[in-house]
């Protein structure tokens, strides 16, 4: 018998029914870590700041520097207005290492992708923003993996997809922050998120 607990997503999908991308991490970190109640939520993620950059030019137009959070209601307004929706690739997990770290996640149990994109019939595009959430699709869906920054074409459920890969937002990911922007900017051209 495993001694290490399962821990359960604690956040809901965010799925806005426009939405033409599905981002997907692979589990948040630790609650301790957490400066706001939302996806990518350690202050020291880089994910939002990317999406400063890409959208308004200014890495830190969603951050609250003071308060060392960021804006949760200008994110989730960014989001739905963009048709961005977000959730992770495991519901389930166990924590080898009690860290945020992708590589000491052990999942028990992965999320239901189908599921998710039956309810965003507008969505044709998946985007793994880390290694270990793009290993589980790749796995689960026999897709190869692209070079950085590309995206394959397979089929999920009769639907013609594209998987995207994208460089990690973690400040361990050893990119700076426009190189990894950039990345972002042209996926999100290439799914006409503008």
């Amino acid at each position: 018998m495993n001694a290490i607990p399962v821990e359960r997503h604690p956040l809901k999908p965010f799925l806005p029914p426009n939405a033409r991308l599905l981002m997907l991490g692979s589990f948040p970190p630790p609650r301790k870590r957490w400066c706001m109640d939302f996806f990518y939520p350690n202050r020291t993620n880089m994910m939002w700041e990317i999406f400063g950059h890409v959208f308004y030019g200014d890495h830190n137009r969603l951050v609250d520097v003071d308060n060392k959070t960021f804006h949760k209601e200008d994110i989730v307004r960014l989001l739905t207005e963009k048709g961005i929706a977000i959730y992770d690739t495991a519901t389930a997990v166990r924590r080898l290492s009690g860290n945020a770290s992708d590589k000491d996640l052990e999942i028990v149990e992965k999320t239901d992708i189908e599921a998710l994109l039956s309810q965003l019939p507008l969505c044709h595009d998946l985007v793994c923003t880390g290694q270990k959430s793009f290993s589980v699709l790749t796995e689960d869906y026999g897709v190869a993996q692209p070079r950085m920054g590309e995206y394959n074409s397979f089929t999920l459920g009769g639907r013609p997809m594209r998987l995207w890969r994208m460089p990690s937002s973690s400040r361990a990911f050893p990119m700076p922050l426009t190189e990894k922007a950039s990345y972002y900017r042209k996926m999100f051209d290439s799914v006409r998120v503008k």
